[in-house]
């Protein structure tokens, strides 16, 4: 089978780049391994809940805002959205002392209850918005190596506060919200920014899950002729000559020809399929498999029983330190067996009425405590396996129960929960990872990867490359089509 473009993955990052390339009128083909498409944008069914694989809000929905333009873009305005909380969209709970993040910027900086004068305050938005109206530099012209060597990204967003602001309470505070990304000291500033930024312009859930909006792009891309195919897991790219000349699937079982190839996979995983290649040197192979991942998340899906948990506007962002009066350290995670001193809560848009049906409770988790199962069978993982996640879910609800309004435990109907190897199994992110590889402002040439790989035809794109998040990947998707379609065509189509 032949196609203009073959683009290996179904997550938002392929499915944005098949949509943006059959609107230019290329026959395209999305190749998906497992039997859904969507990768961490998929929702799944628990008896009679319905839950978000990883995606809970987005932010800068609104005309003028960051996500805007690209949404209106990918036709994905008119999906079913749910403002939250204008005056408190993130409640931060540190120590027990709650904190509101309010949208628009000088609500914001009301609404934080933090030691730190107003002046530095006003410079931590400022820059903020500073950073935030740099969002679409890349697509005017803006080239590479100028944009990625600014002080937005050869600084970290540690360094930043740290000279922003004296005390650690206010710090926790303004990174409180921060579960949304790989957080730790060489995070560039950069990411740290736009994130945030756009959060504080306006933020939003989907009532009905994150899965609509993969079944929104599918269905425009195959409404302008393209094919997208699951159970294909592709097992090799064929070179000749320097040029990847097909897609092999299924160890042979079809094979998929095109002039250009996208990979919306692990850098890592695009390399194994390409282990004859001699455009792809062993420096380069051994560069993309130094870099770390991010952590991964253990998440508890609580299904409630009907009528009894008020729906709650907003999200809840609780920590604990090692006493009361100390400020946790948000920037390493110890994940101690037996403590869980972070939480992301979410709760899920009734059908109809005042209750919710189902809460998520996310917490950091890191590979290494579930590897020994990798390559075990679902639901056949063993007494061991299911101990550790009864424990961790436990000491979840324990955290979170005390600070979830009218919550009472006598609630809940059942508890289902996810691990990073769950995760893995499900979406394909390597170790289950949350946020793709760390991102390191002292190492940006090595962990900020370009759409180019060696091989001329053969493109990146997903969470992995660039920026991550709903944001991120939905700006990288369009810098890794304008490789074909060139980048008049894209500021063109973005009206930039």
């Amino acid at each position: 089978m032949k196609y203009d473009v073959v683009i290996i993955g179904s997550g938002l990052g392929g499915l944005q780049c098949a949509y943006t390339l059959a609107k230019k009128g290329l026959h395209v083909c999305v190749l998906e391994q497992n039997t859904q498409i969507g990768g961490c944008l998929q929702s799944f069914k628990r008896g009679a809940g319905s839950f978000d694989t990883g995606f809970h809000y987005v932010g800068g929905l609104e005309e003028g805002q960051s996500l805007y333009p690209l949404f209106r873009y990918f036709n994905l305005l008119d999906l079913p959205w749910k403002k939250l909380n204008s005056n408190c969209f993130d409640e931060i709970i540190i120590n027990g002392e709650s904190h509101s993040f309010a949208n628009g910027h000088s609500q914001f900086k009301e609404g934080l209850g933090v030691p730190a004068s107003n002046e530095a305050v006003q410079r931590y938005i400022d820059k903020l918005q500073e950073i935030g109206s740099h969002l679409f530099d890349l697509f005017k012209g803006e080239g590479d190596s100028n944009f990625y060597e600014s002080p937005y990204f050869t600084q970290s967003a540690k360094e930043f506060l740290d000279e922003t602001f004296d005390d650690e309470l206010t710090k926790a505070v303004l990174m409180g919200a921060s579960l949304k990304m790989q957080l730790d000291e060489h995070l560039p500033l950069y990411i740290f920014a736009q994130i945030n930024n756009s959060f504080i312009e306006s933020a939003w859930r989907l009532n009905g899950g994150g899965m609509q909006i993969a079944e929104s792009l599918a269905h425009d891309i195959q409404k302008m002729g393209g094919d997208i195919f699951t159970r294909q897991r592709v097992t090799k790219l064929e070179e000749v000559d320097g040029k990847v000349t097909k897609a092999i699937v299924n160890e042979g079982e079809m094979e998929y020809e095109a002039d250009y190839f996208i990979s919306n996979a692990h850098p890592v995983r695009t390399n194994e399929w390409l282990e004859e290649s001699k455009a792809i040197r062993k420096v380069y192979r051994k560069r993309i498999s130094s870099i770390p991942n991010s952590f991964g998340m253990f998440t508890v899906q609580l299904q409630l029983k009907a009528d009894c948990q008020k729906y709650i506007n907003r999200n809840l962002f609780i920590y604990e330190g090692e006493n009361d009066t100390k400020v946790p350290d948000l920037w390493h995670h110890p994940e101690t067996s037996d403590k869980i001193d972070r939480a992301l809560v979410s709760f899920q848009i009734p059908e109809k009425g005042d209750f919710t049906r189902n809460i998520d409770i996310l917490t950091p988790m890191r590979w290494e405590k579930v590897e020994r199962w990798n390559g075990t069978r679902i639901m056949q993982r063993g007494e061991e396996y299911e101990a550790l996640k009864k424990a961790k879910a436990e000491a979840c609800i324990k955290l979170v129960a005390a600070h979830i309004p009218g919550f009472n435990r006598d609630f809940i109907e059942k508890i289902h929960t996810s691990t990073p190897l769950t995760y893995s199994d499900y979406t394909g992110s390597e170790c289950g990872a949350a946020y793709g590889m760390q991102k390191d402002n002292t190492k940006l040439l090595q962990t900020m990867l370009p759409v180019r790989t060696p091989i001329s035809n053969l493109l990146q794109t997903g969470q992995n490359i660039n920026l991550h998040g709903i944001l991120g990947v939905s700006i990288t998707s369009l810098l890794t089509c304008a490789e074909i379609t060139g980048m008049e065509w894209i500021r063109k189509e973005l009206g930039l």
